[in-house]
């Protein structure tokens, strides 16, 4: 009885867990299409950026943890997504790119694929 109410338990916690992300990555697509026809420079491209920022830091130091429970090599890869969207969105803060459309897609895939 015991052992099913912990299954039950953890897998109510990694449902939570995972429309939380979903909910995060959704703000993350939503602040970059509004900052995008503002361009790089904008107020708008920077609260995206910071945001975008924040999230994937936090979630690039969650899939680093051995305590992750993910295969390693899927780990790996979402890692490399996440720094991609990190060198991206310095990028357009630093006004050196325009292009909100890959980081735009990364994110959208990666919270499409949490539902």
């Amino acid at each position: 009885m015991y052992h099913s109410s912990y299954i039950a338990a953890a897998e109510d916690d990694c449902t939570v867990a995972r429309a939380t992300e979903w909910r995060a990555l959704d703000q993350a697509v939503k602040l970059l299409e509004t900052a995008r026809p503002t361009g790089s420079a904008s107020r708008e491209t920077i609260e995206a950026i910071s945001f975008v920022g924040r999230l994937w830091t936090l979630l690039i130091e969650d899939l680093a943890n051995s305590d992750n429970a993910l295969p390693e090599a899927l780990r790996a890869s979402l890692i490399s997504i996440g720094l991609f969207a990190l060198r991206q969105g310095e990028l357009l803060r630093l006004g050196q790119s325009e292009d909100f459309d890959s980081i735009i897609d990364v994110n959208r895939m990666i919270r499409d694929g949490l539902a």
